[in-house]
């Protein structure tokens, strides 16, 4: 007796509470990465139960949302404050779980038809924003504060005599927070479409197969591969160094950040920024001491080697992760493949992926206040700190990287096939 073939309505049920759980599961993953890592940098002791509110303004932030700060300094003051930075630790942790989840109900098929992929991505991208509004209207908080605590006796008792509180505060920017959002969502399920060699492709798209998937996947070992390595050195640091507090609260929240800048720094790129008040760039402080104290300064392998040679090592880690994709990549695709084609692959997409660490690497971040014209917005009471890359140089570079790293990995994956075929005609 077959058993009973469950109904349209019970399928479709079944898919919505799949979507429903794969959207949670993402954004309780992001939570806690980066309540953990608020927490390790001090943020649990924040007032008024201010706490929680930060923690749903960075998972925010992680999926590109636009997070707004405000100063309201009274009358006899002003402020001005901006903050614009992504956490990539939550974006990555968020990344990687909704990718999971999402790949999940296609694994152990040959070729998902197109409907059946539209409609389950469609369920999820009907989910996402409606967690994502009532995460955007979580993450608004107002801090009061002291003119005493910021170091200054005058401004200090300019206060008390006028009763002037500053307040700093943050919501978010919902329609903005929304399409961004969205796109990040976007980019994420393509992404895992592209990368996971389990993942069907509709028949159509199975001929794009062969020169996007492995190139693709390749770039995404190289990302883990540097922030793998950046955990190592992390945890290494932490358990010798001391300040494990900090160090944690970088791993948990900026990891990806800052090996993702060394990536682009060892393959020769520039970033340029400036380092002034009390902001500071975390682990390693060579950063901030070639960032301070310059109205604008470059950052690169030169400038840091005059304070650290150790620097030129990241030539040479970027040269031997580079060629291990590579090799990888070639061996992934058809034998038939030539090596200029494997490096015009590798190149692509090395290419896409430093332009991707260029545009959500960015920092920036400033903060000023001034009362009774005693204090500057942009003085004493006030700091500055931004990074910003030479984009298209350091996409250039990428492109010759790649050519050159591309065109190695197949001769070499060549020449490992052919000794392979060498070896079985031997041994028949």
């Amino acid at each position: 007796m077959s058993a009973p073939t469950p109904s349209r309505a019970a399928v479709a049920l079944r898919g919505w509470v799949r979507a429903v759980a794969v959207v949670l599961a993402g954004l309780v993953a992001m939570g806690a990465v980066a309540a953990l890592g608020l927490w390790a940098a001090g943020a649990a002791d924040l007032p008024d139960g201010a706490f929680p509110r930060v923690v749903a303004a960075t998972v925010v932030t992680a999926v590109g949302g636009t997070v707004e700060l405000s100063g309201n300094a009274g009358g006899l003051a002003e402020s001005d404050a901006g903050l614009t930075v992504i956490p990539l630790s939550v974006t990555l942790t968020g990344a990687l779980v909704l990718a999971a989840g999402f790949l999940r109900p296609l694994r152990h098929r040959a070729v998902t038809g197109t409907r059946e992929l539209a409609g389950w991505a469609a369920r999820i991208a009907v989910v996402w924003p409606a967690a994502l509004l009532a995460l955007s209207l979580t993450a608004r908080h107002t801090f009061s504060l002291s003119l005493g605590d910021l170091g200054d006796d005058v401004l200090g008792d300019l206060g008390d005599l006028f009763g002037i509180s500053p307040e700093v505060g943050f919501t978010t920017d919902v329609p903005a927070t929304m399409f961004f959002g969205l796109l990040w969502l976007a980019g994420v399920l393509v992404l895992a479409l592209l990368v996971t060699r389990g993942a069907p492709l509709q028949g159509r798209l199975l001929r794009f197969q062969e020169s996007v998937r492995p190139a693709a996947c390749a770039m995404v070992v190289l990302l883990l591969a540097w922030v793998g390595l950046g955990i190592a050195i992390g945890l290494v640091v932490a358990a010798t160094r001391g300040h494990a507090a900090d160090t944690f609260a970088v791993i948990l929240l900026g990891m990806p950040n800052l090996v993702w800048l060394a990536l682009t720094l060892g393959l020769g790129a520039t970033w340029n920024g400036r380092v002034e008040g009390p902001f500071g760039l975390p682990m390693p402080h060579v950063l901030d001491e070639v960032l301070r104290g310059q109205e604008v300064a470059e950052l690169n392998l030169g400038t840091l080697a005059e304070h650290d040679g150790r620097v030129w090592w990241l030539v040479a880690v970027d040269a031997l992760l580079l060629l291990a994709v590579a090799f990888v990549t070639a061996r992934r695709s058809p034998a038939r493949m030539r090596a200029w084609q494997h490096a015009v692959h590798l190149a692509v997409a090395l290419a896409l992926t430093v332009l991707m660490i260029c545009l959500v690497g960015r920092v920036s971040a400033h903060y000023g206040l001034s009362v009774l014209g005693i204090g500057d917005l942009g003085g004493d009471l006030g700091g500055e700190l931004f990074l910003r890359p030479e984009v298209w140089t350091a996409v250039g570079l990428a492109l010759l990287w790649g050519l050159v790293a591309g065109f190695l990995g197949g001769l070499l994956a060549r020449w490992v096939r052919g000794r392979g075929e060498v070896a079985t005609r031997a041994r028949g």
